[in-house]
């Protein structure tokens, strides 16, 4: 085998491996032909920044950033500017830090409902913890939400406490596992909707499975969720410090 061939087969060799790489590297990062980036990784654009907001949704080192403490008076969440019907939504996130103990987060059980005492109550606990979520459609009852309770995030909050939806509604909203990974590590949702049916999968684990939700609009923006406010400087509730990247969308 002579010296040339043999250089040839190296460089077929390297070229196959670079090839390789980049078609992984796209694939894992959601970009392909059927999704659309709706984050740049630079600016904001193609997002409503709230009206007053003084900077506090921002953009560092490519990753959408959030301090939970938007200046706006009205609507503080970072919405899309396009409406969406059916869709596949990628995106990553990750909860910066959990400064707030909520003391009143409930033992949700496997149906969506509350643990009780003996006397009837619903059992309480104190978690460190921080709050936001993704609305899909324009609705703020129709949210995946992102935080640090032990049922995890991914569950729709506004549909599991709705006391007039049927009880597989309330416990097909309600996360089937837990999939967070650490405060401060980066999770990612696959968020699927199609028609008034929400499929969520967390960090590879399906956890919200073909649920319809009711009287769910038919379109409407994506928003980033701000949560949380502060009295006398310290923190009154469970704030959003959270950020996002990796905002893939593809329309079905």
């Amino acid at each position: 085998m002579n010296n040339l061939y043999i250089t040839k087969i190296k460089l077929l060799a390297i070229t196959l491996f670079f090839f390789a790489f980049i078609v992984t590297c796209t694939e894992s990062n959601g970009q392909n032909d059927d999704y659309t980036s709706i984050f740049n990784g630079q600016d904001l654009s193609g997002w409503m920044i709230p009206e007053g907001d003084g900077g506090h949704w921002q953009v560092i080192d490519g990753v959408i950033d959030y301090d939970a403490m938007s200046e706006a008076e009205g609507d503080k969440n970072l919405w899309t500017e396009d409406d969406y019907g059916d869709f596949v939504l990628r995106i990553d996130w990750r909860l910066k830090d959990t400064p707030f103990t909520n003391p009143n987060v409930p033992i949700i059980r496997p149906d969506g409902s509350h643990q009780l005492n003996a006397n009837g109550e619903a059992i309480r606990m104190s978690v460190p913890d921080a709050d936001s979520g993704i609305y899909l459609r324009g609705m703020s009852k129709a949210q995946v939400n992102i935080w640090s309770w032990p049922i995890g995030s991914g569950e729709v909050y506004g549909y599991r406490m709705d006391s007039n939806m049927p009880p597989e509604v309330v416990a097909g909203v309600t996360p089937s596992t837990f999939a967070d990974n650490h405060i401060g590590e980066w999770n990612t949702f696959e968020i699927t909707m199609i028609g008034d049916r929400l499929t969520v999968v967390l960090n590879e684990q399906t956890i919200i499975e073909d649920v319809q939700l009711p009287d769910v609009d038919d379109r409407g923006p994506i928003a980033l969720q701000h949560h949380g406010n502060k009295v006398d400087g310290e923190w009154a509730s469970s704030p959003s410090l959270v950020q996002f990247r990796n905002i893939y969308i593809k329309e079905i």
